[in-house]
């Protein structure tokens, strides 16, 4: 066993926010239950735990796909983000998210500070720039702020995969909580928070593929660009993926946890759910298939890897059209988004970009192919609240939904760049080469499937 150097601050941090926590504390006796509904309040409960589900589904996905040396250190950067953002989310980013707007660009971080009031709030969000836009819940508001605290938790976990193998535990941990607080609250606020700049825009994301897939798309590319390739990689000497069934068993999970981040994102258990549960699941289906056709067309084998892929890149491609397309449009945002990605990973491959798990062609790509046919085949007979899209005449809101993809890319790239460039000088982000020849199970945590 490897011996650390004793840092007592962390824990020392953790203490005096525990100390001080239960003195900002709602209680649930106060509760708001006027306009509550049971039955959506069931199903909002239940889509929460699904959306948790995927962090788990996704460690399995991530920790399958790279090499023995690293399966341990590669799922616990999923699960310590359950941890790690769900503390800091109570604390304060949720009101970064959606407290009181400052501008249209940030929340009050005092409106919910150690999730204060969130029982007492009334059942809708209200703009401070125009009282008369508002988003209005069924369900307690609560329970509205720890569904959103489950997709803040997958979205750093997602961009762990593009730094896999390479990557120092402490300070990827370190540039998890500051780009949640300097790039995914903000985007949380843009485009949910009824006062957010993109919001107020007319632009369309029903669960996240702005807000968490692409975000978390470029900064995976921000971080594989930063991070530079892995000594093996430079040598040629990649070592096979450590474990198919765990990425199958990953695609799984994720497949179901994904139900209750698309059709939970209705917010209620009603016809819009169901719509958003069917064009998930068939736009998963049909770009798992999509995926591995073209790698036949192509002259490769059939590949459970390939699958369970493209069936993740349907998941990323619906995400934001969800709640806002039909049944059959799911079945060519799947098709077409599964293609491109395999090409742009392909691509990735033969180049110089060291993407360890094709993070940004599947999810940065995922969600920008995903908002821009939102911006296509959106529908006001799905979902009232869109506007139509380019395929029914319409121009207005795909030229939207371009302009803010161009807003949303610039500014994820950027400040994800400059905090790992920030994270960089306070904990060095690269292990060292001894310690990436061992392997970061071994080198970060002691723990290994196998002897060094």
């Amino acid at each position: 066993m490897t011996q650390q150097k004793p840092n007592w601050l962390p824990l020392i941090a953790l203490l005096a926010i525990a100390c001080t926590a239960p003195f900002f504390a709602s209680s649930p006796a106060s509760a708001v239950t006027e306009g509550v509904n049971a039955g959506d309040t069931a199903w909002m409960l239940v889509a929460s735990g699904l959306v948790l589900l995927m962090t788990p589904g996704l460690a399995y996905f991530y920790g399958g796909m790279v090499n023995l040396k690293n399966v341990i250190s590669t799922m616990l950067q999923s699960f310590i983000a359950m941890g790690v953002i769900s503390v800091i989310w109570v604390m304060f980013v949720f009101s970064l998210a959606f407290g009181d707007s400052i501008g249209g660009f940030i929340g009050d971080p005092r409106t919910f500070f150690m999730f204060g009031g969130v029982f007492e709030h009334p059942l809708e969000l209200v703009s401070n720039l125009d009282p008369n836009i508002k988003l209005s819940f069924s369900i307690p508001f609560a329970l509205f702020a720890f569904f959103q605290m489950k997709f803040a938790v997958i979205t750093p976990a997602l961009i762990s995969g593009a730094l896999a193998e390479r990557i120092n535990f402490r300070a990827y941990v370190l540039f998890m909580v500051l780009f949640c607080i300097f790039v995914y609250a903000p985007l949380a606020h843009w485009t949910w928070h009824p006062a957010g700049f993109l919001f107020n825009m007319g632009v369309l994301d029903f669960a996240g593929g702005t807000v968490v897939h692409m975000s978390a798309g470029w900064a995976a590319l921000a971080g594989a660009l930063y991070l530079k390739r892995r000594k093996s990689v430079v040598e040629a000497n990649i070592l096979p993926p450590a474990n198919i069934p765990y990425v199958l068993l990953g695609t799984g999970l994720l497949w179901f946890g994904w139900f209750g981040f698309n059709a939970g994102s209705s917010t209620a258990a009603n016809t819009l759910a169901v719509s958003a549960f069917a064009t998930t699941h068939v736009a998963a289906a049909t770009a798992g298939i999509s995926w591995i056709l073209f790698d036949v067309a192509r002259g490769k084998k059939v590949s459970a890897l390939g699958f369970c892929i493209g069936a993740v890149v349907g998941l990323v491609a619906i995400t934001p059209a969800s709640g806002f397309v039909t049944i059959p449009a799911a079945i060519t945002i799947g098709a077409i988004s599964a293609i491109v990605s395999n090409y742009l990973a392909h691509w990735r491959a033969n180049s110089k970009l060291d993407d360890t798990l094709d993070v940004f062609p599947c999810h940065g790509v995922g969600g920008m192919m995903g908002m821009l046919f939102t911006g296509i085949f959106a529908n006001p007979a799905v979902n009232p609240l869109a506007t139509k899209g380019l395929a029914y005449g319409e121009t207005t809101l795909f030229l939207k939904h371009l302009l803010a993809l161009v807003i949303v890319s610039a500014f994820a790239f950027s400040v994800s760049y400059l905090l790992l460039i920030v994270t960089d000088k306070i904990i060095p982000l690269r292990v060292t080469e001894e310690e990436e020849r061992l392997g970061l199970d071994i080198s970060q945590h002691d723990e290994s499937l196998v002897e060094a």
